[in-house]
């Protein structure tokens, strides 16, 4: 589906190469671009690999505990054969649906030898770079196929979208967000839809590769969908290509059938309990008027940036782990120009395609904005179009800054036309120069930085060396102190870690996953949240790491402590030599200790944690 080059009929499709290249020679190209991406990715994510097992994400230390949890149960999920997509491992008594929150399924099971051998940490560390360099890999090959034919001119549009400051503000924790060759990979299928004959063995793929990238990255799945699907209708209502469009509809519609028939059974049970499960509730756990974009944010310099180290990073993002667009000014003026030369020398076939690409990027730049305008940390009285979507299925769950993600496929594909154009020298010599050195300003400020992170607590020898088998019965429940949240992780760091090794596994209360507002059947209308819903007890020593505070405590807070254990039916609290918190963050393990010893007594040292054993009924005793 080439945009640049003249055809000698109507046909979206690439044409045949005049002079096709020596044997190998593609080969070549991909080669380099692999590593190359591979490359750029390692050095993205350098800091992890120095050590895996002490270093984890300061931008976002909770959500790399959780995804190390996901890839530890999914070891635990072989080895027991237990849900999926639903635990009773976190938020004892309650459980978690994983479905409700981004299970990365394929990727548990896929990378569990690996897990179990070798640590989540170091399966974590791999799949980041692995996201990121697939990422520009596939954009490239995508690319290459239906694009643009010169390898420098693909290779460095993928390169763009793998590494685009929203991906690398994203590789601060999220495995899904990372894994962008989910769009090309699909968008790539959806166009073979129209071969003829073939309509049967396309659908069925297609249908198998929705299906499994459902439950790697659902969210940027939908986005996908929603894009081919603007793209598709844009393109078959241009004149030049309806007659096209409408010869293949038949076969398209054939195989979107298979394929939602594939795809639906497939996914039966996994949108069963996403939609309808227990522990499941309403939208999302997140402001999606916080959550939207800054449209000031699209000519801003991301954090993690070359431009960012002169003082021009800029801090319009929600945070760190969501600047999804901040493409610079530079790079905004030259999309601009380069949508505007690339039209001009279009066919008119081809301008259908360039056109259906520009409405795509157009509708989402929009989208991305949120039911508000924000400028400048601003909300504006002026609504917009997600205003209208808010609330129905699927936009609910959705967070519309995300929707930039998008806007950079687009942006990389200009990026490869507009190189094309400079590869095929048909520009004016004094243009060529201007368009390359507007590529050079344009790209160099976002170059990107290494994610930041910093040192984490190790694992206790109390939890490696299986000593808490001892004071805990079997499947009963234990909390590392503080209780495990987004910004005290370690206690579901210390539960990923021994599913990742087998045999004997343990529950504990809370955790950081997204669940309901309220517990049980009451929660499925309520919005969701982080976490579980915060009780007094487990509060007191939350508010003890993150403030230092010590609660001056009463006998109806050690009554209310004892109904507290008795809920979460928890047998054994310990605490670590170290504690972690996020972005470099000191947490207060004194404070910690004092709360825990004023309400339960002095602690036993075993290896190296203090513990404190609960008689249920009977701990805290009253003074």
């Amino acid at each position: 589906m080439s945009v640049v080059t003249p055809a000698p009929a109507a046909s979206a499709d690439p044409p045949a190469e005049s002079s096709p290249p020596p044997r190998g020679r593609p080969w070549r190209a991909h080669l380099a671009v692999a590593l190359t991406a591979l490359a750029l990715a390692v050095y993205v994510t350098n800091g992890l690999w120095r050590d895996p097992y002490r270093h984890g994400l300061s931008d976002n230390i909770g959500d790399q505990a959780f995804f190390e949890w996901l890839l530890g149960y999914g070891v635990y999920t072989l080895g027991h054969g237990s849900d999926p997509f639903f635990s009773d491992l976190l938020n004892v008594p309650w459980g978690v649906n994983l479905a409700a929150n981004t299970s990365i399924s394929v990727y548990t099971v896929l990378f569990a030898p690996l897990t179990h051998f070798a640590g989540p940490q170091i399966s974590y560390v791999t799949i980041l770079t692995l996201n990121l360099a697939g990422s520009a890999f596939a954009w490239y090959l995508f690319m290459r196929r239906w694009l643009v034919r010169s390898p420098l001119a693909a290779g460095l549009g993928g390169m763009f979208c793998g590494f685009a400051p929203g991906f690398i503000s994203h590789a601060n924790g999220h495995l899904n967000w990372t894994a962008g060759w989910v769009a090309p990979v699909v968008i790539w299928q959806v166009l073979r839809l129209r071969q003829p004959g073939r309509w049967l063995r396309n659908g069925l793929i297609l249908g198998v590769m929705l299906a499994g990238c459902f439950t790697i990255a659902a969210e940027g799945l939908f986005y996908t969908a929603l894009a081919s699907g603007i793209f598709i209708v844009t393109w078959a209502l241009a004149g030049p290509v309806r007659a096209e469009a409408k010869a293949a509809a038949g076969t398209v519609l054939r195989a979107l059938g298979v394929t939602a028939v594939v795809a639906g059974a497939l996914l039966a049970y996994p949108l069963y309990m996403h939609f309808a499960g227990p522990q499941t509730f309403s939208g999302t756990g997140f402001n999606q008027r916080y959550f939207a974009e800054d449209v000031a944010a699209y000519l801003s310099f991301p954090s993690r940036s070359l431009a960012a180290l002169f003082g021009l990073g800029s801090t319009l993002a929600p945070n760190r782990t969501e600047e999804s667009s901040f493409f610079g000014v530079p790079l905004i003026f030259l999309m601009v120009v380069s949508a505007v030369l690339v039209w001009r020398r279009a066919v008119p076939a081809r301008r259908a395609t360039l056109r259906a690409i520009l409405v795509v990027g157009g509708v989402f730049l929009v989208l991305s904005w949120g039911p508000r305008v924000n400028w400048m940390d601003d909300e504006l009285p002026v609504p917009l179009p997600y205003a209208a979507l808010a609330h129905l299925p699927l936009f609910d769950s959705a967070l519309p800054l995300r929707l930039a993600l998008v806007v950079v496929g687009v942006f990389g594909i200009l990026l490869a036309l507009i190189t094309q154009e400079l590869v095929d020298r048909r520009l004016s010599p004094n243009l060529q120069t201007a368009v390359t050195a507007a590529i050079v300003a344009a790209l160099l400020p976002i170059f990107p930085l290494p994610v930041r992170h910093q040192e984490r607590a190790p694992e206790p020898d109390f939890i490696a060396n299986g000593t808490w088998q001892r004071y805990v019965s079997e499947n009963g429940v234990i909390s590392a102190l503080p209780f495990a949240l987004n910004v005290t992780a370690d206690g579901q760091r210390w539960q990923a870690y021994t599913m990742a090794r087998g045999g004997p596994q343990f529950r504990i209360p809370n955790g950081y996953f997204l669940g309901p507002m309220i517990n049980g059947e009451e929660g499925r209308k309520e919005i969701g949240r982080i976490g579980a819903p915060p009780g007094p007890t487990d509060w007191l020593f939350t508010r003890a790491a993150l403030y230092g505070y010590v609660a001056q405590l009463s006998n109806a807070d050690r009554e209310q402590a004892r109904r507290d254990f008795a809920y979460w039916n928890v047998e054994v609290l310990f605490l670590p030599e170290q504690i972690t918190g996020s972005d470099h963050m000191t947490l207060f393990r004194d404070a910690v200790e004092t709360t825990a010893t004023d309400l339960l007594g002095p602690p036993e040292k075993v290896d190296d944690v203090l513990v404190w054993r609960i008689r249920p009924g009977v701990d805290p005793i009253e003074r």
